[in-house]
């Protein structure tokens, strides 16, 4: 079986230019997020994730956050439309990355706007934030891309944060997670579980019960481990600065060896 691969995005030399909406402004400090993704990548591959980059984007601030870009199940990749105009040029690349890793390929075209953030799958169900990156027109398009591979696709209102996954994500059994004042409406997830800090709302599954997290939420890192499951804690405070969190900064393309 082929080893499980993540798509990365080494930061723009212009990151502390990226986009904030829903926080205040602070200083990023470029070099320590340099050296903040190197720690996150390390921690990817430590886990059995071969790291794929994709060209950098030096003119996009927001590049790094290379889950916007594209939506991957099974075999087909989406190409996003990002909802911030400065941010679609960031897509081209990618899809020449994903093209080359064997993907089918599909768009989302004009007037649908839709970031990856906003994106959440859970088993054969994809949740999709509609707020301020994605509107109407792009579920619409999602749905069409993916309800024809088996996934059932579930709106669900964004207004408290930047993207879906900036309020939930999933455990491994399912369980979607999310900090209460951020989510809109928890009662749409069958299973929701209350977590104590915003960045606990925020995890990425490397396998065997292992789950990649911020360091800034310890807190959760105690209630996931009483569940029985392994944090692995990563400090991305730059990020965090920039509404970033631990899925934003890859694309884990699981389903393709599924």
């Amino acid at each position: 079986m082929p080893s499980k691969k993540a798509l990365i995005r080494r930061p723009s030399p212009r990151l502390a230019e990226g986009l904030v909406t829903h926080i205040e402004r602070s200083p990023v400090d470029p070099a320590l997020a340099l050296q903040q993704w190197d720690g996150y990548v390390q921690a990817l591959m430590a886990h059995g994730w071969e790291p794929f980059e994709v060209e950098p984007a030096h003119d996009c601030p927001d590049s790094v956050f290379i889950e916007d870009t594209v939506v991957i199940h099974r075999n087909v990749a989406l190409i996003t439309r990002p909802g911030a105009d400065s941010r679609k040029p960031e897509t081209a690349a990618v899809e020449e990355a994903v093209a080359r890793l064997g993907c089918s390929i599909n768009w989302v075209w004009a007037p649908g706007t839709l970031d990856g953030g906003d994106v959440l799958k859970v088993g054969e169900t994809i949740y999709v934030g509609r707020g301020g990156r994605t509107n109407a027109a792009g579920v619409q398009q999602l749905r069409a891309a993916f309800e024809p591979l088996g996934a059932r696709v579930v709106a669900v209102p964004v207004s408290k944060v930047l993207h879906l996954k900036s309020a939930v994500t999933a455990l491994p059994d399912g369980t979607v997670i999310g900090h209460p004042p951020l989510v809109d409406d928890p009662a749409v997830f069958p299973h929701f579980l209350p977590v104590p800090e915003e960045s606990g709302a925020h995890v990425v599954l490397l396998g065997g019960g292992k789950l990649l997290m911020a360091a800034s939420a310890p807190k959760s890192a105690e209630l996931f481990a009483s569940l029985g499951y392994e944090p692995v804690p990563v400090d991305i405070s730059e990020f965090e600065k920039l509404e970033g969190c631990v899925t934003c900064l890859s694309v884990r393309l699981r389903d393709l060896y599924a």
